[in-house]
């Protein structure tokens, strides 16, 4: 029971990464809050894991304020927060062929990313950090990816969007360790969530051949690494990005 008596809130909760996070949270003890934008789902999952559900868009600050509150009004603290909440809208930066522009990525393809995984990481942590400045604790562990760290291509909007979640990562660690407040990041590779398993089979395996383990990752797997991170085991690391993706290096 290595989160028992913590109240912990999970953005993107419903299904992939979320739910197993939530899963291995509430089966070591925690109190756990999840949000979503897909209510359906969210519902479900709130009821299968024996968890509370909010639809909340984390784009958007007063609801995301909102649930904090909520939370904090309902259960009197916040003990972890997992900034798992992402999307995709991949695309060329500009392709071009015989010389003329003929497709770029668009205006609304590169906000969008920006406003969920970037602002809403942003939102999430400025409303809950003030809650665990007053208790004097916390861990917070946000999202990013390994593609923050080494780019990938066709993905502009998402690799600006998880590199700039490990700076908010590194300033967050040193302006919050003051109070006891522990920040952390993620970088997932290829793991085989409901959006992956849209990729077509073909290129699903060359990830696999690429990856020094030979297979891809399981949303369990990265459970696990939020569920250590969160937990007084982690108790001295903060302002770390860690890397779980098989050994694989992208590009490569």
């Amino acid at each position: 029971m290595r989160l028992k008596g913590k109240v912990a809130i999970i953005t993107g909760g419903a299904a992939g990464i979320g739910k197993a996070t939530a899963k291995v949270f509430v089966e070591q003890g925690a109190t756990v809050c999840i949000c979503d934008v897909n209510e359906k789902v969210g519902l479900e999952t709130a009821e299968e894991l024996s968890c509370t559900f909010s639809k909340v868009d984390v784009a958007d600050r007063q609801a995301a304020q909102e649930w904090v509150d909520e939370i904090v009004g309902n259960f009197e603290r916040v003990d972890v927060l997992i900034n798992n909440a992402g999307i995709l809208r991949d695309g060329l930066f500009v392709k071009v062929k015989d010389g003329e522009l003929v497709k770029q990525m668009t205006e609304d393809s590169f906000d969008s990313v920006v406003s969920v995984n970037l602002k809403g990481v942003f939102n999430c942590t400025q409303a809950v950090a003030p809650y665990m400045i007053r208790k004097g604790s916390g861990s917070i562990v946000n999202a990013s990816s390994v593609v923050g760290l080494d780019g990938n291509f066709g993905q502009t909007n998402y690799v600006a969007t998880k590199a700039g979640v490990v700076g908010m990562t590194k300033v967050w660690a040193r302006e919050l360790g003051r109070y006891n407040i522990r920040v952390n990041a993620v970088a997932p590779g290829m793991v085989l969530t409901e959006m992956l398993l849209t990729m077509p089979k073909d290129a699903l395996k060359a990830f696999e051949q690429r990856t020094p383990l030979k297979r891809l990752g399981t949303p369990e797997e990265v459970a696990n690494l939020y569920l250590f991170l969160a937990s007084d085991e982690a108790s001295y690391i903060s302002g770390e990005v860690i890397r779980i993706d098989g050994g694989m290096v992208i590009g490569t």
